[in-house]
């Protein structure tokens, strides 16, 4: 009898096991890893080593198995500040209002997903069209807003889509599915082409570069720089493929699009090589002490605006999803006082709306405040 007892804990526990090992191995989500050849050639590197790649800056990681699990409860409190009680407006986009533009402007669709229309050419940031940034809807927390401004299909063609990373919020395997068809060229960093090619995106399409390696197309400049963070999509893969920031440069005007990144000297550096910027999109969401080398606090956002040099700064990686334990609207709410304090210029479109590059009046819309309250 003891043994029947202990027995089908055992069993339950063995069919989990499994359950996990099938879903890790069958899930396209999870993507490919770079080959042995591509790894060969990143041992040449000096920010891979043992096998992973490297922040530039010492950055610590480890939170230690007892903190993880205190904080577990926290996590999946049910706090209402965490997410909108009022639909937030998101303006809706007409697929003729995207014929190509004479002047750059960009639109946001939340978290850190924009298209930027530059020069006739239409280039996506991290498209992450998805609902929840996760391998499966149970495993994450849903969107905000129930409508993007526009649907992936009512998209014009793409000339680029630039990834900063492989995080579930950043790349999305459905969004991808939607998108190859209709993309000439994905420039991503090192390794992750390997999840792109896995969900069948031609190699021809496909660039990968280290970081301040430098791409031109159609008369734009891309270069690919560094920035504070981790990657990984599967359990066994972090640090497997590399991580980063954008620059994006016509011959009068330059955007800057962090990724994710802790604060660190890089920002100083880059905006000393590629600087003034008109505009850096930053990170400023997602953040907690418990791991602030990897996602900045809203005042150092304010901060790496000044190290940038940019003329304007717009708050990024916030407004879509909850994935930290801060008040939804705390990124802001703390970031434009010190952006006040330091001088610099924060811009606040609504979702779905146009921003233009040049702008004489800067779009300081607070759309994150509950019109009924």
């Amino acid at each position: 009898m003891i043994r029947k007892i202990i027995a089908l804990p055992v069993g339950l526990i063995g069919v989990l096991i499994l359950a996990i090992v099938l879903f890790v191995n069958l899930n396209p989500q999870f993507g490919g890893n770079p080959s042995s050849e591509q790894v060969a050639e990143f041992e040449k590197l000096d920010h891979f080593r043992d096998g992973k790649f490297q922040n530039l800056t010492p950055t610590e990681m480890t939170m230690g198995f007892a903190k993880a699990m205190k904080l577990m409860p926290e996590f999946f409190k049910n706090d209402p500040s965490r997410r909108p009680d009022f639909e937030i407006p998101v303006e809706k986009i007409d697929s003729i209002d995207l014929i190509k533009s004479e002047k750059t402007r960009l639109i946001w669709f939340g978290h850190s997903a924009f298209l930027i229309q530059m020069d006739g050419k239409n280039i996506l940031l991290d498209p992450m069209f998805g609902d929840v940034p996760a391998p499966h809807p149970w495993l994450g927390n849903k969107r905000f807003f129930d409508e993007l401004p526009i649907e992936i299909e009512q998209l014009p063609e793409i000339d680029l889509v630039l990834f900063s990373h492989d995080h579930y919020d950043h790349l999305d395997y459905e969004s991808v599915q939607r998108l190859k068809s209709k993309t000439r060229k994905f420039l991503v960093p090192l390794g992750v082409g390997s999840h792109l090619e896995n969900w069948d995106v031609p190699f021809e399409n496909i660039e990968e570069l280290d970081w301040w390696e430098e791409r031109t197309f159609d008369g734009i400049s891309y270069a690919f720089t560094p920035s504070r963070h981790f990657s990984g999509r599967g359990l066994t893969n972090r640090f497997s493929t590399l991580w980063g920031s954008w620059v994006i440069r016509s011959d009068s005007e330059r955007i800057y699009f962090s990724g994710d990144s802790g604060y660190g000297p890089h920002f100083q550096e880059i905006g000393a090589k590629y600087g003034p910027f008109d505009l850096a999109l930053l990170e400023c969401g997602q953040y907690n002490e418990n791991w602030k080398e990897i996602h900045m606090m809203p005042e150092e956002t304010a901060q790496a605006g000044l190290d940038l040099r940019a003329k304007q700064v717009m708050p990024i990686h916030w407004g879509a999803f909850r994935l930290a334990m801060h008040s939804w609207t705390d990124p802001v709410d703390r970031l434009l006082p010190k952006a006040e304090e330091l001088d610099v210029l924060v811009r606040t479109p609504l979702i779905g709306s146009f921003i233009p590059l040049e702008s004489d009046q800067v779009e300081n819309f607070k759309w994150w405040i509950n019109p009924h309250h």
